[in-house]
């Protein structure tokens, strides 16, 4: 018999998944019970054995992770089991709770640098996350993730896509925040008419330099997956692709152009790079962020880098 937990978050849950407390990402934080419920009946009615949990805290979210440990290892390591009696579903209202569980599993599973495994692939931190069924709780959301994905939205289909067991490995941007992101991030603010703000900041793509931070920035999108393509009208990225491990980032610059006779003009230039890693060293002060839908500022320098294939979804 298959097992399903079904986890949805409560207000002000998840840590991050909020920036510093609920709040801070107009999200619809208070969990519509109807969705879940109607999921959790599909199921049940297919024969599976079903639980739901309502986690108002980290360390909640963290007692269901732990049923999905493997049996005990030598090295002293937390490991996911490899099993598939047992499947969870996250019910969201945005993706930044989404992020607050996988956020969890990676701290949960990333092993120490000084406990590195032999049988951890050379080039991930985290060894593959268990899969995991995104209930979207608004239904009226056409961007989000589980969107991007074609990813199966009503209760029905997603009970479907669980009990059918099909899972889509996809990649994982780790930063030096201590969290993760799914789609991506924009750096960079905007004024009250929701035009951009413009910045200084030093971006750089593996060896590949986008802005050395003398110049200007009108915004730098870096996307796992497409949330983040555009700006103000402006296209970024040039495409959104979590499955081919690496991470695609676009810095858009301002430019005088003289023109004869003319006096001179300003268009915007877009630049592109794809690669492992990329960051982001602010020149001046505070540079506001929107990661994963969550708002923050930093004036620190920021680093991501892909973890291909670390996290799955049950596709349907």
């Amino acid at each position: 018999m298959v097992e399903v937990v079904l986890l949805s978050l409560a207000e002000g849950s998840g840590g991050d998944s909020c920036g510093s407390g609920c709040g801070g990402c107009n999200a619809v934080c208070a969990t519509p019970r109807t969705p879940v419920l109607a999921c959790a009946d599909v199921l049940r009615e297919a024969g599976a054995r079903v639980e739901t949990v309502l986690a108002g805290s980290d360390q909640e979210i963290d007692a269901v992770l732990a049923r999905f440990d493997g049996p005990a290892r030598p090295d002293g390591l937390t490991w996911p089991a490899a099993r598939d009696d047992l499947r969870l579903v996250v019910a969201s209202a945005t993706d930044g709770q989404l992020r607050a569980v996988v956020r969890r599993l990676v701290r949960r599973y990333a092993p120490p640098p000084s406990k590195r495994p032999d049988d951890l692939d050379r080039s991930r931190t985290v060894p593959d996350l268990p899969p995991l069924a995104i209930l979207p709780l608004d239904q009226g959301n056409t961007e989000d993730l589980a969107a991007q994905l074609g990813l199966p939205r009503t209760p029905t289909d997603v009970a479907k896509a669980v009990l059918a067991g099909d899972v889509r490995r996809l990649d994982l941007l780790r930063n030096d925040g201590g969290s993760v992101t799914l789609d991506g991030a924009l750096l960079g603010g905007a004024d009250d008419n929701g035009a951009a703000v413009p910045w200084r900041g030093r971006v750089e793509v593996d060896d590949a330099l986008l802005t050395d931070g003398e110049e200007p920035v009108l915004a730098c999108a870096i996307g796992n997956g497409g949330g983040y393509a555009e700006f103000d009208g402006l296209r970024l990225l040039a495409d959104g692709d979590p499955t081919d491990g690496r991470v695609e980032v676009a810095v858009a610059v301002p430019v005088v152009v003289k023109q004869r006779f003319k006096g001179v003009r300003v268009r915007v230039e877009v630049r592109r790079a794809r690669g492992r890693a990329v960051s982001v060293l602010p020149r001046e002060g505070e540079l506001q962020f929107l990661d994963d839908g969550v708002a923050g500022t930093t004036s620190r320098k920021r680093s991501w880098w892909t973890e291909a294939g670390a996290w799955a979804v049950y596709s349907g």
